[in-house]
């Protein structure tokens, strides 16, 4: 069993909304929100063997207010109090707080030491590991190919504003505006060959090894497990990946707040979690996911629905 939780987007800030300015956000509520999430998996018997934390961990406005690190560490904090470990993606809103470079850094670096669980390149937070026997999970970078959080110099930098400038003519770049792929905005982003590479291999060795694998990022990789704008700037790649291989059970996202699910053509499912920060106080907005030989059998929390995926 691991736990599952999104778009915690924490900040010490009164209530807000989002960019439509139609959407409340409980920026500090979130925290408590989270607080009551590990207090639940603790007390889960048999408890949790992992949680995924995936993605948006603090808001955006952190770095405004000088508060980022504060933020990110409460977060952790946390988190922290779990006895099992915990595992990170990167979302648009801890790049907006923070460099790759210094994510590396910090407790959302999840990758494990020595890097060849991993691409070549360190600042790819992408990596796999075995939490069970026949069980593989491998966690995604979907912003490995992206205009945040890097230096505007670098080459990743200017290789990703080609590929995002290339469909998306518009001033503001977060904009979808007009545009036929909606996704290309800066607040998403995309996966290297170098990662796709790995990812393919990584995929071929669970074959050969009878395992199932789940897969986890930020942002969701099938369009109907989308809104059609929260998607991986090159999903098809991704999917054309998973979908040559026989092993990938579940896809599982944030960054969709709304969450969304699809069983795909080749019956991979694909959840996108509903998100925190858009949960009244009142409620909650986590899960339990239980994995058995032939199925997962997902128990929400709040706002998640339960539901059962069969392989």
């Amino acid at each position: 069993a691991f736990g599952v939780i999104a778009d915690i987007q924490f900040a010490d800030a009164e209530d807000g909304h989002d960019f439509g300015g139609c959407r409340r956000r409980y920026y500090r509520h979130s925290l408590r929100l989270l607080r009551e999430a590990v207090r639940a998996w603790a007390d889960e018997s048999p408890p949790v063997d992992f949680v995924l934390q995936l993605g948006d961990s603090i808001d955006g406005q952190n770095v405004r207010r000088g508060e980022a690190e504060s933020a990110l560490q409460q977060v952790l904090a946390v988190l922290g109090e779990l006895s099992v470990p915990v595992h990170h993606a990167w979302g648009n809103h801890e790049l907006y707080n923070f460099s790759r470079a210094r994510l590396v850094q910090s407790g959302l670096y999840s990758r494990p030491a020595g890097g060849s669980d991993g691409p070549p390149d360190s600042e790819c937070h992408a990596y796999h590991c075995s939490p069970a026997p026949r069980l593989r999970l491998v966690v995604l970078d979907t912003y490995d190919v992206s205009t945040l959080g890097t230096d505007p110099g670098s080459p990743r930098y200017q290789e990703s504003l080609r590929v995002l400038r290339e469909k998306n003519p518009n001033d503001d770049l977060n904009s979808p505006a007009g545009l036929k792929e909606p996704y290309f905005v800066a607040f998403n982003g995309g996966f290297s060959q170098a990662q796709l590479d790995w990812f393919d291999e990584v995929l071929k060795f669970s074959d050969e090894n009878q395992e199932k694998v789940i897969v986890m990022g930020h942002v969701p990789i099938h369009p109907y497990a989308s809104n059609g704008v929260c998607l991986a700037w090159n999903y098809e790649a991704a999917l054309a990946v998973i979908h040559s291989h026989r092993c990938v059970v579940c896809v599982l996202a944030g960054h969709l707040h709304d969450g969304a699910y699809c069983l795909d053509s080749h019956g991979v499912h694909h959840l996108t979690l509903e998100g925190v920060i858009e949960t009244p106080p009142e409620t909650n907005a986590f899960g339990t996911i239980y994995v058995y030989e032939d199925k997962m059998i997902l128990k929400g929390r709040g706002r998640i629905p339960d539901r059962v995926m069969h392989f």
